[in-house]
């Protein structure tokens, strides 16, 4: 964030107007990451610093038909869902969206999942009984617990994105933030842990809430709805 720059006046700093999350702005789009990267590392060649600078493009503009095209959530609950948890949900959902998800990571050749060390429905166990204020134990005994939640929350952010990254049409990084928080339990599982973290008298806990879990953008119009 551009604020925390300012404050903490790093030696070179290169400010991105893109969504936070996607610092190299556009997902499969190697020609204007490519232009992010050099523009980063050009800050290098500055004699001096400190240096805040601002990247001279806007995400490039996807007309709204094709970011919508294929967007429809992909995703349907059996009656007998209906009294599940939101937890159950997530996980019906997850089972879903694998074969998306396997698609894409052939498509593209990589993943960025698997960083938070466990699988993911033990991930949303763990998320979970955060937002429910029960019990949990941690899966990851190296970090802080306030660590393996952040983990936790963009392993099941990133597994959702990519997932939708392989069905067809193109997809704007808004139209798919829209419908994960907007149209997954995922996206209520997440709103929910937003609520009791802010609520919260850990710092951290707070902190974490305030500026990391639910983008900005999403919390003045979904999050509103969900409010």
């Amino acid at each position: 964030m551009r604020e925390h720059a300012e404050a903490i006046q790093p030696p070179r700093t290169l400010w991105v107007p893109f969504p936070l999350g996607r610092p190299l702005g556009v997902p499969n789009d190697p020609a204007f990451q490519r232009r992010v990267v050099i523009s980063a590392l050009r800050l290098l060649e500055r004699p001096s610093g400190p240096v805040l600078e601002d990247f001279p493009e806007d995400v490039p503009p996807i007309a709204e038909d094709e970011s919508q095209e294929g967007m429809a959530c992909p995703i349907s609950f059996a009656p007998d869902m209906a009294k599940a948890t939101l937890a159950e949900k997530v996980a019906a959902e997850i089972s879903q969206l694998r074969a998306w998800h396997d698609l894409s990571v052939k498509n593209r050749g990589r993943t960025a999942t698997g960083v938070a060390g466990a699988a993911l429905e033990d991930l949303v166990g763990f998320i979970a009984a955060w937002a429910g204020g029960k019990p949990r134990t941690n899966f990851r005994d190296d970090i802080l617990p306030i660590d393996a939640l952040r983990l936790a929350c963009d392993e099941l952010k990133t597994f959702y994105s990519e997932a939708v990254l392989a069905q067809p049409g193109t997809h704007s990084i808004e139209s798919i933030q829209d419908w994960f928080w907007g149209q997954t339990a995922a996206g209520k599982l997440l709103f929910d842990l937003h609520a009791a973290t802010l609520k919260s008298s850990d710092k951290l806990e707070k902190f974490f809430a305030d500026n990391n879990l639910v983008p900005r953008r999403i919390r003045h119009t979904i999050g509103k709805k969900e409010n």
